[in-house]
């Protein structure tokens, strides 16, 4: 049912949590998996976050590829520059994936919150199914 998996990673508490969905997931189906962390450039004016180095970047795809490493499983990593709900559906599109998951923040509490959140911007441009995990 789902042979590749797109796995977006921040660094976040949810997105920990939903690291063991992936694995169950990529394990049942013996799927694809593909770790993706999108930088997203500060703004006009506005100074780099620490967050966005590529130094803390390229350590956090490490260590998200090596949780899944030690439970035996293969895994690809990209990581992109730009507007994070854009750059995971472009990849998902482009690497013709079946599934992405994704750990949820709850900044969707608010209607406005709703509107701008990574994951209901995915949800709604993604060109395959999204399994959000809270």
């Amino acid at each position: 049912m789902f042979k590749s998996v797109l796995f977006p990673v921040d660094g976040s508490r949810e997105s920990r949590e939903a690291a063991v969905v992936v694995a169950d997931i990529v394990k049942t189906y013996q799927a694809k998996l593909t770790i993706l962390s999108v930088v997203e450039p500060p703004a006009e004016g506005e100074a780099p976050s620490p967050h966005n180095s590529p130094e803390a970047i390229a350590n956090l795809l490490k260590s998200a590829q090596e949780v899944f490493a030690q439970q035996g499983m293969e895994v690809a990593t990209i990581e992109r520059q730009g507007k994070p709900a854009f750059v995971i559906c472009d990849v998902a599109d482009e690497q013709d994936m079946d599934l992405i998951v994704m750990g949820s923040r709850g900044t969707g509490l608010t209607d406005e919150g709703a509107a701008e959140s990574v994951t209901n911007l995915t949800i709604n441009l993604s060109p395959c199914p999204v399994l959000v995990v809270p």
